[in-house]
């Protein structure tokens, strides 16, 4: 253990890429939680993966971009799958959305079986190596994002649900590239859990202030532990969470101890 790891010009730009992530996941966690899809961002984050290892796979180049362009292609196919679904089955929405990831993750594995560093690529996708990020890969991420976020302030009411998954993919690719499966789950739904019921504004406020601490935190400890960054900052997130829904659930318990009802004879 040692605070010397904790290097400026290693963790400044994982953290911008945390600020990145957290300037479209927070609101659309929220987006997510509110339509009852949690899982969506798993089965979308899996299947931006698959695409990656199969260009990866096939020796697909594209100028450079085998990968990118194929985690795009498979994220966007597998948003009109969602759309198509969601339109003909909307009760059972949630157990296919399970299916997909489940194929999807399994088809990773098939891909990898005889890839001798497949262990190793499979963990890169799912827990990310966002200390390797550099801040002139995070200028495109930061344009998609922006542009992202425009077209949800202006056109939210009219986006519709291939609209909204459509935008969804785009964001959910990119943001895997940079962090890993897991932890674009847990940027999505972790803080909208712990915020759920709030108002819009308030909700969404503090649903930042939980993923800044997480990633912090996260990055911190990581660095003076010397454990997996990804899945630390996961941990982290999960305990700030655990500790804001405590501590909300102690002031509505205050709140409602309080009220008229509590002074009555």
């Amino acid at each position: 253990m040692s605070f010397d790891a904790v290097d400026p010009s290693i963790l400044g730009p994982a953290f911008g890429a945390g600020l990145l992530v957290l300037a479209t996941h927070v609101p659309l966690g929220r987006e997510v939680l509110a339509r009852g899809i949690i899982f969506i961002d798993l089965a979308i984050a899996q299947l931006a993966g698959l695409g990656a290892i199969a260009a990866s796979q096939l020796h697909l180049e594209l100028g450079g971009l085998g990968p990118e362009a194929g985690a795009a292609v498979a994220a966007l196919a597998g948003a009109l799958l969602l759309t198509w679904m969601e339109r003909l089955f909307p009760e059972i929405l949630e157990a296919l959305i399970g299916v997909l990831f489940a194929l999807a993750a399994t088809g990773s594995i098939l891909l990898l079986a005889n890839n001798p560093h497949g262990g190793e690529e499979l963990q890169d996708l799912l827990v990310g190596q966002i200390l390797w990020v550099t801040p002139r890969s995070l200028v495109p991420v930061a344009l998609l994002y922006a542009f992202v976020l425009a077209l949800w302030s202006l056109r939210t009411a009219r986006l519709g649900r291939a609209g909204f998954y459509l935008l969804f993919a785009a964001t959910v690719t990119a943001s895997v590239q940079l962090v890993g499966v897991y932890l674009v789950f847990a940027t999505l739904i972790v803080p909208a859990v712990a915020t759920r019921g709030m108002p819009s504004g308030r909700g969404l406020a503090l649903a930042f202030a939980i993923g800044l601490g997480g990633y912090v935190l996260g990055l911190v400890l990581s660095a003076v532990v010397d454990l997996p960054t990804g899945a630390v900052i996961v941990w982290a997130l999960a305990a700030i969470a655990v500790l804001v829904m405590t501590v909300r659930h102690r002031i509505d318990s205050l709140q409602r101890g309080v009220g008229p009802e509590a002074n009555a004879p």
